[in-house]
């Protein structure tokens, strides 16, 4: 099968040795008058062959429509929205119009949005993960459509599989390393992983293994489902229990903005009372006091190396890839 080809009704019809008419009705769900021997037969052969109906018969005529479907986890997040912008500034040049859809961190919402992209016909698919299975995108290697999974990780993805991600575990071992040698006691890490596959997996993973070998304690706030209230007192529990410095890291850039207004409800400073660091600021935290220490990811480049990487699976007609990992930048401020 070729990179273009798609299964049909008829190739459907043809293995469940029957009409293109009776695979229309079993698909329309008019099952009447039909024996429940040929519908078991016809729904065994559309899941054996993954077919999934074409969006429009023009479409079905249509070999390639130059578009890109794009799947981002949360498009209010300012990191998916210059992710998309990376990708879509090198496929524009390209010639290539993108179809960008939001899955709100939903592995449900995400499968359907795949399913509407392969019925769209898209030559290939870039897209932020929500499951951690790659079963939910096992599909395109089945029918040899061009994927790159960026940003978040994906537990049992192929090898041959496009992927571009940022060193989020290493980057965060090399911090915990750091703030040991500053003085510091613990490490008290806020997250708010609403998808299965967060990129704030590996980075709990990194400073987990630095504050054990370096003997300070680690603790982890999961916001997901809570208030600002909620983590208030969750917070101040949890910093009041610490003995010794206490390093602060928000996990992600949105988090940062509730750790200022718990700080300054709990009149709480940094660096006097605890060390603040941040992934991910958009450019605004070196305003707040004297700057905040950031981890920083470069999302526009990873759209660009993700959609350079389906640029080439399209053009070589061979949907085998490789892995990309991007340095996480360190800035170093006055918060620790």
């Amino acid at each position: 099968m070729t990179m273009t080809q798609h299964i049909t009704i008829a190739d459907v019809a043809r293995a469940a040795g029957v009409s293109v008419t009776t695979v229309s009705r079993i698909l329309n769900g008019r099952f009447e008058k039909m024996r429940p021997a040929t519908r078991k037969r016809v729904e065994m052969a559309i899941h054996s062959l993954n077919y999934v109906p074409a969006a429009s018969a023009q479409r079905l005529r249509q070999a390639q429509g130059h578009v890109i479907g794009v799947l981002v986890g949360d498009i209010s997040n300012p990191f998916s929205s210059l992710l998309a912008k990376g990708i879509d500034d090198v496929l524009q040049k390209a010639g290539y119009d993108i179809l960008l859809m939001n899955t709100n961190n939903s592995i449900d919402t995400e499968a359907r949005a795949l399913k509407r992209l392969y019925q769209q016909r898209v030559d290939g698919i870039i897209v932020q993960p929500n499951s951690r299975h790659f079963t939910q995108y096992e599909f395109t290697k089945r029918n040899n459509v061009p994927l790159v999974i960026v940003d978040r990780e994906v537990d049992d993805q192929p090898q041959i599989t496009g992927k571009v991600t940022s060193t989020n575990r290493d980057a965060c071992y090399q911090l915990g390393k750091s703030l040991s040698r500053r003085g510091y006691d613990n490490i008290l890490t806020i997250s708010a992983r609403f998808a299965e596959a967060s990129g704030q997996i590996p980075r709990i993973a990194g400073l987990k293994l630095a504050a054990k070998e370096a003997g300070l304690s680690y603790r982890n706030i999961e916001t997901r489902g809570h208030d600002r209230q909620w983590l208030t007192q969750a917070f101040r529990k949890q910093f009041n229990a610490l003995d010794g410095r206490t390093a602060v890291i928000s996990l992600m850039g949105p988090v940062l903005f509730d750790l200022l207004s718990i700080f300054k409800n709990l009149n709480l400073t940094f660096p006097a009372d605890l060390g603040l660091v941040s992934f991910d600021d958009w450019e605004w935290s070196q305003y707040v006091g004297d700057g905040i220490f950031l981890l920083k990811q470069d999302m526009e480049l990873m759209g660009n190396i993700a959609a350079d990487k389906l640029l080439t699976q399209i053009s070589k007609k061979d949907s085998t890839s490789s892995t990309t990992l991007l340095p996480v930048e360190t800035v170093e401020r006055h918060s620790i």
